[in-house]
């Protein structure tokens, strides 16, 4: 274990067993769809990858990245687009894909984006949904874990572009960000 982190949540193959549940899912709940993968960056890239390898179908990807975080351990509350999707999305139903929900805003905001460019459908794969209320709540279709309301890192999330290389996820230590 890290010596930063205080506590492992989610092992690597309890993660791994929580992603294929998900893509089995995904599957069958998309098999007469026309599937967009949509990548928020930059926290959800290596949950998107191994998300993919379980969907058994023929699917785009796409990647959109979004900042609110800045290097500070909760949102500005303020949502910018730093990097747009390409193309129509009028044919697709879109599955966005995050690393965490907390506050919401971020993907309240994403969802009604990318709702105004007319997609069949949008939902959303969350690989960790804490255990907050959202300050504006989120419907995720699919959910990985519920967390406790600790600052996590690991498996692509970070704290100032750090930890994203850890093969589970932990609680950071506080005396590391305060």
């Amino acid at each position: 274990m890290h010596p930063d982190i205080t506590e492992i949540l989610y092992t690597e193959d309890e993660i791994a067993n929580a992603i294929s549940s998900i893509g089995r899912q995904i599957t069958a709940d998309y098999a007469d769809k026309r599937l967009l993968l949509v990548s928020i960056l930059k926290g959800s890239f290596i949950f998107a990858a191994d998300l993919i390898r379980h969907i058994e179908l023929d699917l785009a990807v796409d990647f959109i990245a979004v900042a609110s975080y800045g290097a500070e351990t909760k949102s500005s509350g303020v949502v910018r687009i730093i990097k747009d999707l390409e193309g129509p999305l009028e044919s697709y139903d879109i599955l966005l894909v995050e690393d965490i929900v907390d506050s919401g805003l971020t993907l309240n905001y994403l969802r009604k984006y990318l709702r105004s460019l007319n997609p069949k459908s949008v939902e959303i794969a969350a690989l960790l949904v804490k255990e907050v209320k959202q300050e504006t709540p989120v419907e995720c279709k699919y959910v990985g874990f519920v967390c406790p309301d600790a600052f996590v890192v690991g498996y692509g999330l970070d704290y100032a572009e750090r930890y994203r290389y850890l093969p589970y996820i932990g609680v950071l230590d506080p005396k590391v960000y305060s």
